[in-house]
C-alpha cells in the first residue's frame, strides 16, 4: 500500500487556500519568504514554472518523507511581456490600461513536490478585455485595490463582471490555480490524507 500523503500548502493567496479548502483535502499552510526573480531569456510558462519550483526548492531542507509540498505561480502574459502583480496603483493603472481591449494570457505553474521527486504542471488561459473607460479602472483599482494581483486584477471582482468579453480555457486558472488539473494530478498520483 503506497504511503498516504499530508498536503503542504506553499501560498499566502487566500483565493488558492479556498481551492484547496473546497477540494476536501487535509492541508497545512507552510510559508517561506522567497525572492521572485527569474532569468531574463524565459519567456510565458518557462517564468511561472521555474517559479514554482524555485518556491518548492526553499524547503528542500524541511519536507518530510510524508509530505507533498505544492507551490504554485500565476503571471499575465501580454505582448511579449510577464506582467506580475503592480508596484503601485500607477503600475496598476497603466497595467489595466495596456490589457484594455485585447487579449492575453494567464498563466500558472503548479509545482508538487516530494523528499523523491518534483514535478511542474500548467494550463494557458486566454481572456478577452473589453475598452475600459479610464473612469472604470480608477473606480476599480480604488474599490477592490488588486494589488496583490498578478496582470493588477481579479477576475472575480467588479472588473471581471464588467469588462471580459471572452475567455478560452479554465477560469479557475485566472483566479489563481487550475483547479481541474490540480484535482486529477492529485488524485491520479498520490494517496492522500482526507
Amino acid at each position: 500500500m503506497d504511503k498516504a500523503y499530508k498536503i503542504i500548502l506553499a501560498s499566502g493567496s487566500p483565493r488558492r487556500q479556498q481551492f484547496f479548502k473546497e477540494f476536501d483535502f487535509n492541508f497545512e499552510i507552510r510559508l517561506k519568504e522567497v525572492e521572485e526573480v527569474y532569468p531574463e531569456h524565459l519567456k510565458a510558462a518557462e517564468i511561472t514554472n521555474y517559479l514554482s519550483e524555485l518556491k518548492a526548492n526553499a524547503f528542500n531542507e524541511s519536507l518530510a518523507e510524508n509530505e507533498l509540498l505544492i507551490t504554485s505561480d500565476t503571471i499575465v502574459w501580454h505582448n511579449n511581456k510577464a506582467l506580475g502583480k503592480p508596484k503601485d496603483y500607477d503600475d496598476a493603472f497603466q497595467i489595466l490600461k495596456s490589457l484594455s481591449n485585447s487579449t492575453h494570457e494567464v498563466i500558472t505553474s503548479v509545482c508538487f513536490k516530494t523528499t523523491e521527486k518534483s514535478e511542474v504542471i500548467h494550463e494557458v488561459t486566454k481572456v478577452t478585455f473589453s475598452d475600459f473607460t479610464d473612469e472604470e479602472i480608477h473606480y476599480y483599482l480604488k474599490k477592490d485595490q488588486p494589488f496583490d494581483k498578478a496582470g493588477a486584477y481579479g477576475i472575480q471582482d467588479w472588473i471581471g463582471l464588467i469588462g471580459i468579453s471572452k475567455i478560452e480555457g479554465s477560469y479557475t486558472n485566472v483566479v489563481g490555480l487550475p483547479t481541474e488539473k490540480v484535482y486529477n494530478y492529485l488524485t491520479k498520483n498520490f494517496v492522500l490524507n482526507k
